[in-house]
Order: structure tokens, then sequence, then C-alpha cells
């Protein structure tokens, strides 16, 4: 690690001819440093890059002394993507056999339940149908009693075979119409089992299919929709999810299971846990694939299509760290303090990682363990080092 020119910040406080003294002196210590990289902290020489407290000084600071140790810290990977709805949890409501919108009462984002009437149609065509069905089933109960009929007359030898056998055909061919229609009434919500002669009605229900929210409404009260024509379309909340945009170089970092924290622009106090359930195997011309998450418990706040940030949990790693208030800030560097003797002190300029639990990663820190690094009373250090550089 290369040596730290910390005090070429401080220095600018001073006037006159010793402020061209030292800086002169320190680019002399810049030269040199560049030459040996294998120097480890700042000469503690005429520049001043090491602290020698008084006695009390050395009470006043509270200091406390450690070694650099290993610590299991988990990394974090910022991504962000929107919610996403599955194709199985979007339901489109449509009538097979088309019709007149009679009544609704949806709107967007309203809550419905399943069974619940969502709206009434009607169209002479049902009356028809209703009346084909109950015209087919007379004719099922007429011809089998005929087909029974004609079986005991073919026995003692009454009738023919041939007789027989059309009889058979038009019991078969009435069933199988009497099927066909009652499952065209199932089809437009009418019960076939409940339908009589009494029940006939120009009017169907059209009924939620499931627990959820309404997305759209696409028909006004009135208006004639076709069989293909979507009126409403519904969204299953049960299984949304969080589609994040996952650049390559960051794939093999990923794993199903791991822990996702989402959160708004709006809201980025409040998280929303999550948890990776699909990693796509397609990457897109930006080098980039969706990987759909689960919501542990989502919110109703939560709408299709919103834009959201997230932090992905990677897995522990075993890194060499040391406590945050270890680590001092200046200038848009780190730096420590190591224990030369019991009251005096170097400082020297770190690179950092991940943090977690209030320690933070120390990056390329083989060099360090053997030393005493100042655990407590680092921001101390730096102040007295401050003024002692402004007092010269």
């Amino acid at each position: 690690m290369k040596n730290i020119p910390l005090i070429n910040t401080l220095a600018k406080m001073r006037n006159g001819s010793k402020s061209i003294l030292f800086l002169s002196a320190l680019w002399l210590v810049i030269s040199c440093g560049s030459k040996n990289e294998e120097a480890e902290s700042i000469d503690t020489g005429e520049i001043g890059n090491s602290v020698t407290l008084s006695n009390d000084q050395l009470k006043n600071a509270d200091i406390e002394l450690g070694k650099i140790g290993p610590k299991s810290i988990s990394s974090v990977l910022k991504v962000n993507g929107r919610i996403d709805v599955p194709p199985q949890n979007m339901i489109s409501v449509s009538v097979p056999m088309g019709g007149y919108l009679k009544s609704t009462k949806l709107l967007p984002g309203m809550h419905l339940n399943k069974g619940e009437v969502i709206a009434v149609m009607e169209d002479q065509q049902y009356i028809q149908l209703q009346q084909d069905y109950l015209t087919a089933k007379a004719r099922l109960k007429f011809t089998a009693n005929e087909y029974n009929r004609q079986k005991e007359l073919n026995q003692s030898k009454a009738s023919s075979d041939k007789v027989l056998q059309q009889t058979e055909v038009d019991y078969t061919t009435e069933k199988i119409n009497v099927k066909s229609l009652a499952e065209r009434l199932k089809l437009i919500g009418v019960n076939p089992d409940k339908l009589d002669e009494n029940s006939i009605s120009k009017s169907i229900n059209l009924y939620s299919p499931i627990d959820g929210y309404v997305s759209s409404v696409n028909v006004n009260i009135g208006k004639y929709t076709q069989p293909s024509e979507v009126l409403f379309e519904l969204i299953n909340p049960s299984d949304i999810h969080l589609a994040l945009t996952i650049f390559e170089k960051d794939l093999s970092k990923l794993s199903i299971g791991q822990t996702v924290y989402a959160y708004t622009n709006s809201q980025p106090d409040k998280r929303y846990e999550c948890e990776i359930i699909l990693i796509g195997k397609n990457l897109s011309a930006e080098r980039s694939t969706e990987v759909h998450s689960h919501f542990e418990n989502y919110d109703k706040s939560l709408i299709p299509g919103m834009y959201m940030n997230a932090e992905i949990e990677l897995k522990n790693n075993s890194v060499y760290a040391l406590p945050e208030e270890a680590i001092v800030r200046f200038e848009n560097n780190q730096y420590i303090f190591l224990s030369e003797s019991e009251a005096t002190f170097t400082i020297q300029e770190v690179k950092t990682g991940d943090s977690e639990n209030g320690f933070i990663e120390i990056i390329s820190a083989d060099k360090l363990l053997d030393k005493n690094v100042v655990m407590k009373g680092a921001y101390n250090l730096l102040m007295t080092m401050k003024n002692k550089v402004e007092e010269e």
C-alpha cells in the first residue's frame, strides 16, 4: 500500500513561507513513496503524519486498541425492477355467446370475492339456448321410453331388429344433444339442473372467478359485446411478482431462494421482503435478464407496473473487517490509525468493501494482521493531528 499524503490537504491552512517549506517536503516524500511500493505507513518525521499525545490528551482521547480479525459479512447487490403479474394471475372476462351489458358495478381497483356477481348480460339467444335444452330434454325422455318399449317388443319378436336399432340411434342422439346443450348453458353461467320451463330468463350473471382486484373495465352499460371481446380484466394478487433487471456480470451471484428487500422511491424506509423464485435464461441486447421474486406479504398499495428498487442479500463472506468507528473519512479517502507506541499513532489509508452490523470490510488487509489498530477514538486522533498542523 502506498504512503498516504493526508497532510497535503491540512497544510493548506498554513500561511507564508512555512507552507512553501512544508509542500516542498511533502513533494519529496511523495516522490520517495512512488519508488518504494512496500512502505506501509507515512513517515512520522518532519511532515507529521503521526501524532504523539500528551498524558492529558491520551486520557481525553478515550482510545481503545485491537487487532483486525475475520468477520462474516453479507454483500448487497442493488438493482431495480417493476411489479409484474404472471399470465396465470391475470384474468380476462368475456361472454362466450356475446350479448348486451345490462348492469355492472365494477371500477378499476375494486376488490372482488370469488363467486361474486360482476355483471348482468342479456340477449335473446340466451332464451333460445334454454328453450333448445328443455326441448331436447323432453325429447330425450320420449326416446328413452320408446327405446325401452322396442326392446320389450323385440324380445317377443313383435318388432324387427331394424326398428330397435333405429330407436336406439334416436335415443343416443338425444342424449348427446342434451349433454351438449347442458355444457353450453354452463359456459354462460346457467345451471342446467335447475332450469325448467318456469325459470327461462333473457339475462345471465357473470361471476368473479377469483379473489382479487379489477384491473380494467372495457365496456359500458348497453353496449353489445362480441364473444371475443374482453369486458373486464381481473388480477389475482396471491402470486404477484417483482421482476428485477439483472445484468450478465451479476447473474453468477444469484440463486433461487435468496432474500430480496424491495422499496419504492417515495417510501425508501418501508421494505418489502421477497424471495427469488426464477432466474431468466435469456439475455437481452443490453446483456440483462429478468429475475422474478415473490412477495412474502403482498401489500394492496403495490400496483402492477410500479417501479421499485431492491437490495439482494448475497452469500455471507468471511473477510477481514474493522468496526465502523475505527475508520475516519477525510477528503474522500478513508483512514485508520496504527499504534506505534503507547502515545504515538500513525495514520494510514485503507480501501473498504461491504459493511454489515457495524463492521466494514478492509480490502488487502493481510499486512495489518499483526498491527495494533485504534478501534475507538480514531476521530479524536484525526482532530488532534489537524489542530497540530494548523498551529505550526
